[in-house]
């Protein structure tokens, strides 16, 4: 290969749809892990003894394609229904009053996670990327604006896996609200239009096959409906 002629092109930047039409471009994507108390007391942990904390995903994990293919490398493949967050603007040290501001609008979004790697890498200290941040980690959507749905702080929260219930909750159980996590991530990033907030899951999570369909709800955020191939 010459590498004198060699060119690079670049991938084509991360789009989230907008119900209605249009797209959103993606900049960052922040998730929020144990934000529900009874889901970090599913995983073992005390909600009263431990804050939240975040991690993120590749902008180009998101998708809204409706299928999803079962990931390599795993054989215990899980589900997280989240409410998603989409910033407009950013900066740092937002104030707690100023946070919500900064929000173009909301969808729903799955943390879909490999939890076999995922605990792995917790028993030897390791980072949670490997069992996170994969291909097709993160089904989405189309976006709300606010315009339209307000600001959802209260809600049903519910995924079913085959018509069967699996995750039950309400946007009021979590632990940290949209505008403390937009404050809180602001103090160690400068957050900037384009970022996503995935703002935790409620308990419930568990297993999925190929060939499954998951259908998740947010209360005023419409239905997200992703079959596993």
């Amino acid at each position: 290969m010459n590498q004198d002629n060699f060119v690079i092109s670049a991938p084509p930047h991360p789009m989230i749809p907008v119900e209605g039409g249009g797209v959103f471009p993606v900049r960052r994507v922040y998730c929020i892990g144990r934000n529900y108390a009874a889901h970090a007391i599913e995983m073992g942990h005390d909600p009263d003894r431990e804050p939240p904390f975040f991690f993120q995903k590749n902008p180009d994990s998101l998708y809204a394609s409706g299928e999803m293919p079962y990931p390599v490398g795993t054989s215990d493949l899980h589900h997280e229904i989240e409410m998603m967050v989409a910033l407009q603007s950013g900066g740092r040290d937002i104030a707690l009053e100023d946070a919500l501001s900064h929000v173009w609008g909301y969808g729903v979004a799955l943390d879909m996670t490999r939890r076999d790697l995922q605990g792995e890498a917790k028993k030897l200290g390791r980072p949670w990327e490997i069992g996170k941040s994969f291909e097709h980690s993160a089904p989405i959507s189309p976006l709300l604006p606010v315009s339209q749905v307000g600001h959802p702080s209260t809600g049903e929260i519910t995924l079913h896996v085959n018509g069967a219930l699996r995750q039950e909750g309400d946007l009021a159980q979590m632990i940290w609200k949209t505008p403390e996590i937009i404050r809180y991530l602001s103090q160690y990033f400068e957050l900037a239009a384009g970022d996503v907030i995935l703002t935790g899951t409620p308990a419930g999570v568990g297993p999925v096959a190929r060939g499954d369909v998951m259908e998740g709800k947010v209360a005023g955020l419409g239905t997200l409906r992703v079959r596993v191939t």
